[in-house]
């Protein structure tokens, strides 16, 4: 019972904070210590303390900000408009045209970060400014963008996986290769998306330019070079274990610095203003990850998740009807808490369920990175509605908004792999 009265005043306050306007690492923040304050017998300052030192002193988070600063880097050169010269040639013959660099932007640079928001941010720094200024809808260039950087979490290398991988005692390798064709599969349905959303609006779709032949197709993608070039150093750093991420976002931003200064677009201006913007984005970030980490100490301590779990394990439900109540469970307690939180607070409890309806512990891992991405983009808290939100200055309703379908792709994505787990096991079953 205190469970119920604790989860309805918490959500009062998160909603009477973010309708009065608070910041929302800051709204996070006050929620949780609200909730620690009343319901627990733990004292919330120095937990709160203690909580947000942490969570802005990890060494992992230092890859966001330098992919961010890298994005700005590219953003203020030329290589953005390279970008798109040289992909224009190979998507302007599909429907929607540039609208899909959004998702092959993000698909390519999931397999850099291991991160959704520094996909979401990196990638719209590059591509916003340009699809806004060739005349795309806003609507569909945000959210053609906020979908498909939920690739970040599923997309090797995932943080996220590593954490259930670690959890459920199981192969990283194994986890990273069952990720590859759920990845490559969302990427196209939301490519899929977007030519139906443009054959069914043909008129708010910038014409297309002129054709060009074969010959003159790979001519043009000599533009990509620069951009293959730095993500291909980034990306093989990584794979080779050269690099950690936090290593190779430090060689994203030598590379773009380097590419800056060829092109003769590394200016003092420029450099001191992406060094600015990257601060000011990933100020806004850190807050509210800090706010998030406080949020899930708060809840564990209140038991939420963990009351949550068991609910569901007495339900004695069928395989089938288990996915689909755990598919709701996380999607709705991914409202409130970032993926890695929720999984860590639940993994205990949902792990020995699992087992014991029989269900693949590898399909199933694949299955709750997929539900913790569709949550990136449902607010309260939806993550990458934020970044979007501070890159934009649009209310995080209108975001929702456009985002929607993409949520509803990657629900149908999890009704796919039910049907055809195949699709998840494959790769690592062929190891």
């Amino acid at each position: 019972m205190n469970e119920i009265t604790a989860s309805i005043a918490l959500i009062v306050v998160l909603l009477a904070l973010l309708g009065g306007g608070v910041w929302v690492g800051l709204t996070l923040a006050g929620v949780a210590w609200f909730g620690m304050e009343f319901f627990t017998a733990r004292a919330a300052g120095d937990a709160m303390a203690m909580t947000i030192w942490g969570s802005a002193s990890s060494w992992t988070l230092t890859a966001l900000p330098l992919f961010v600063w890298m994005g700005e880097i590219l953003y203020r050169t030329n290589l953005s408009e390279s970008m798109f010269r040289g992909l224009a040639p190979w998507v302007n013959a599909l429907p929607g045209r540039l609208l899909h660099t959004n998702v092959i932007g993000c698909t390519i640079f999931a397999a850099v970060s291991g991160s959704s928001a520094a996909t979401c941010a990196t990638v719209g720094k590059m591509n916003v400014p340009e699809l806004m200024k060739r005349g795309y809808p806003q609507d569909q260039v945000i959210g053609s963008l906020g979908g498909p950087a939920t690739l970040g979490l599923l997309i090797p290398p995932s943080i996220i996986l590593i954490v259930y991988g670690v959890s459920a005692e199981m192969s990283i390798s194994k986890l990273f290769m069952a990720g590859v064709l759920p990845g490559i599969m969302l990427a196209v349905m939301f490519s899929g998306w977007i030519m139906v959303w443009a054959l069914l609006n043909p008129g708010k779709i910038p014409k297309a330019d002129a054709a060009m032949g074969f010959k003159e197709k790979l001519y043009e993608s000599r533009h990509l070079i620069p951009v293959v070039l730095l993500i291909a150093s980034v990306i093989a750093s990584i794979y080779t274990g050269i690099a950690t991420a936090t290593e190779a976002a430090a060689i994203g931003v030598v590379g773009s610095l380097i590419l800056s200064a060829v092109q003769g677009a590394l200016t003092w201006k420029n450099f001191k203003d992406a060094l600015f913007g990257a601060t000011r984005l990933y100020c806004m970030i850190a807050l509210i990850l800090a706010g998030a980490a406080f949020m899930t100490l708060s809840m564990g301590y209140i038991g939420l998740p963990r009351q949550l779990a068991q609910y569901v394990g007495s339900l004695n439900l069928s395989p089938a009807m288990l996915i689909i109540v755990l598919g709701f469970f996380y999607i709705v307690i991914g409202c409130f808490l970032d993926g890695i939180s929720t999984i860590v607070l639940t993994m205990s409890v949902v792990l020995p369920i699992i087992q014991a309806a029989g269900i693949d512990l590898l399909w199933f891992g694949i299955f709750l990175v997929i539900t913790v991405e569709t949550a990136q983009i449902t607010p309260p808290v939806g993550f990458n509605l934020f970044v979007l939100q501070g890159m934009t200055g649009k209310q995080i309703t209108y975001i929702a908004r456009v985002c929607a379908p993409y949520f509803f792709l990657m629900v149908t994505a999890l009704v796919i792999l039910w049907f055809f787990p195949q699709i998840v096991t494959a790769l690592p079953n062929n190891m």
